[in-house]
């Protein structure tokens, strides 16, 4: 048995794989870091039993992860984390409300176009307030409340003509706005500086969105929602409150964690989405719908590990509650290499 562990960024393995080495390291489990921009990459590859490569929301990972993981999982074999099933449709909105409506998941209302003439039309008549979304990133970032037909023309118009950049969507009420601080932006300037200085990429995002729009239902009784991960049979479960006199709480940082609060139906409704897909790893933000029933808004393979090891325990398939906390990567360990040994951290 060998893992392969795929770099982050800048040729580091980034703090979220340091876990898996850790664990691979205490195991006693011979592992290796690789890097698709190494010549041998595809020859050292076929050494391993199984493959990792945590990515997120940027540009450049899902470019590698989107060009590999398919071939690695499915021309050469071996078993990876995360699989296809897990992340095909990671960070894009619009792929997860196509997977969840056709199987009759109970995801948020939406509407999604291709087509600018049709976007106008339907705006024409649409019920307001709606909430617009770029199909891709994460912590509530280029998620705005559309309260007119106006600004709703306007959004689509921009999106179907220059497109749009993260953090650049029509409107006064950004996150980029909400969540100023003077602190914030200087760190932000002076990464920059550093990066500019040391020739290295100095935006991240660099994809403009174009030729789609994509606007959900406005479910205005949420004052917070319900984060499940599920990964493989255990469920872990929290609560993020909006902002102060705001609609959005992911990326708010206002979490609970008292489980007696959570809604076991959330939990319950978790596991049977990700058995039906075979998900390894999933997580899941819920909210209420106007009649209070269950209203699914967005999922992803990945998420903050300390978010879940921060969580008093969780609960099996059978909501059966089993106390301790868990670094998330130890148990996508002990599932992909099939080890119910496997040693925790401490």
């Amino acid at each position: 048995m060998k893992v392969g562990i795929h770099v982050h960024t800048r040729n580091k393995v980034g703090p979220f794989s340091e876990k898996y080495v850790e664990l691979l390291k205490k195991n006693d489990i011979d592992y290796m870091i690789l890097d698709i921009n190494e010549l041998d990459f595809w020859e050292r590859i076929k050494e391993c039993s199984h493959f990792i490569y945590h990515w997120g929301g940027m540009e450049d990972q899902l470019q590698i992860s989107s060009a590999i993981l398919p071939l690695i999982e499915n021309e050469i074999g071996i078993k990876c984390f995360p699989n296809q099933k897990s992340c095909w449709h990671h960070d894009d909105k619009i792929r997860q409300y196509y997977l969840l409506k056709i199987h009759a998941f109970p995801i948020i209302n939406s509407w999604i176009f291709w087509g600018k003439s049709q976007a106008l039309n339907w705006a024409k008549d649409a019920k307001y307030p709606l909430v617009f979304k770029l199909k891709n990133g994460a912590g509530s970032r280029d998620v705005v409340k559309v309260g007119s037909y106006f600004l709703c023309k306007r959004i689509i118009k921009k999106i179907f003509g220059k497109g749009i950049l993260r953090d650049h969507v029509p409107g006064n009420f950004s996150i980029k706005i909400k969540d100023f601080h003077i602190y914030n932006f200087f760190d932000k300037v002076m990464k920059k500086i550093y990066r500019f200085l040391n020739g290295r990429d100095l935006s991240y995002s660099w994809k403009k969105e174009k030729n789609y729009v994509l606007f959900q239902e406005f479910l205005p009784e949420n004052h917070f929602d319900t984060r499940v991960t599920i990964i493989g049979d255990r469920a872990f479960s929290f609560r993020r409150h909006n902002r102060k006199n705001d609609f959005r709480s992911s990326g708010s940082g206002l979490i609970d964690y008292d489980v007696d609060k959570i809604d076991k139906n959330f939990v319950a409704k978790a596991f049977e989405i990700s058995k039906y897909f075979k998900f390894q790893s999933m997580a899941y933000d819920f909210l209420y719908d106007s009649d209070g029933q269950i209203a699914l808004c967005e999922m992803s393979y990945t998420y903050q590990d300390k978010a879940i090891y921060n969580c008093s325990g969780y609960w099996d398939s059978n909501l059966i509650w089993h106390e301790g906390h868990f670094w998330p990567q130890y148990f996508h360990l002990m599932d992909l290499l099939v080890m119910p040994d496997l040693k925790p951290l401490c």
